[in-house]
């Protein structure tokens, strides 16, 4: 079918609410026209949960990574854990479940097995492994993906990318270079160019420090690296603005006159971000060559098991995976008829 996606799934840490979700999700058989689903995690811990939940899901297991057409979740079988897996525990034995299904997802991503990735969320702390060294995903898939990652936070009505996203607090000053700046808006402009098909995208910087500064009463990086770099781009033709004072900027909606939000740190662009957009936002890695995307929350510890987690933000994820998806294939067949026009 036109505009169907083999779309893989990473289960995230077993003890939240990913599986939930994603089995959720698939009750609506209608997805099925848009995706054809490839699950990476153990059958059996599938299996436990769609009993748990009362689901009907049609589980279907897959030896290779080539995912059937039918209206059914084809699932990639891992390792199951001789471990009990808890809801709402924290435990290393979870851990490791979610590495190995983000482990195998990756691999399947990197050789063309599927076509975009929706990562379902896992614990930061009990993934850990001599294995596993990372922040988040968004570090680990620039590792094993080719390109620059560019943390882009996405809803229909927002878009908020970062300078630097997990890194501690009294390190942000340090790292906002000329330099880092420079690339992490011509990135987020290529995004808004090749993946959302923007083609003049507006962009507004916030800056560091309280009121940017105030003329260097609170700091002096925005008028040393944000504003002289903001005006050497804006001369030579990009619609780049700022650096706005970050305490006001979302109050006074000034957001609405822009396609895209770059904040300097993780909190700036985030807090913001899940406020205006919370339950609907799409984590989207930007920047390298394959598609990733994952919903706005966590795991949400509190509430797994209880058959009340929301399936929005990660349905949505699974939307936006697609259209980037389309949109980049579709620009490489417009270049590749381009060349041969020439």
């Amino acid at each position: 079918m036109l505009g169907k996606i083999k779309l893989g799934i990473s289960i995230g840490d077993p003890n939240g609410i990913g599986i939930e979700i994603i089995l959720k999700i698939f009750e609506d058989r209608r997805l099925f026209e848009f995706f054809t689903p490839l699950i990476f995690g153990p059958i059996k811990l599938l299996e436990n949960q769609k009993k748990h939940f009362q689901l009907n899901s049609n589980l279907v297991l897959k030896k290779k990574n080539q995912p059937s057409n039918k209206p059914q979740l084809n699932v990639y079988d891992l390792p199951m854990p001789n471990a009990e897996l808890v809801f709402g525990e924290a435990s290393k034995t979870a851990g490791a479940v979610a590495f190995e299904s983000l482990k195998s997802a990756t691999q399947a991503l990197k050789k063309g097995e599927i076509d975009a990735l929706v990562t379902a969320p896992i614990n930061k702390e009990t993934i850990q492994s001599e294995d596993f060294k990372f922040p988040g995903h968004t570090d680990y898939l620039a590792k094993e993906l080719e390109g620059n990652s560019l943390m882009f936070m996405v809803s229909d009505s927002l878009k908020v990318a970062l300078v630097s996203d997990h890194i501690a607090v009294k390190e942000v000053s340090t790292a906002l270079t000329p330099e880092l700046l420079k690339e992490k808006i011509q990135q987020l402009e290529y995004s808004l160019q090749q993946d959302f098909n923007i083609n003049r995208p507006k962009i507004a910087v916030l800056g560091l420090n309280p009121h940017t500064g105030d003329k260097g009463v609170i700091g002096k990086e925005d008028d040393e690296v944000t504003r002289p770099l903001i005006k050497e781009l804006s001369v030579s033709g990009h619609l780049v603005y700022g650096p706005y004072a970050a305490d006001s900027f979302f109050g006074h909606q000034t957001h609405l006159q822009f396609d895209a939000i770059l904040a300097i740190y993780h909190d700036q662009g985030l807090i913001p971000f899940k406020t205006l957009t919370f339950g609907e936002g799409v984590n989207f890695t930007a920047g390298l060559n394959r598609v990733r995307t994952s919903p706005d929350h966590g795991t949400a510890f509190e509430i797994a098991g209880k058959g009340v987690a929301q399936i929005e933000s990660f349905r949505n994820a699974m939307f936006l995976a697609r259209n980037i998806y389309l949109n980049r294939k579709e620009k490489k067949v417009l270049s590749t008829q381009n060349k041969g026009e020439k």
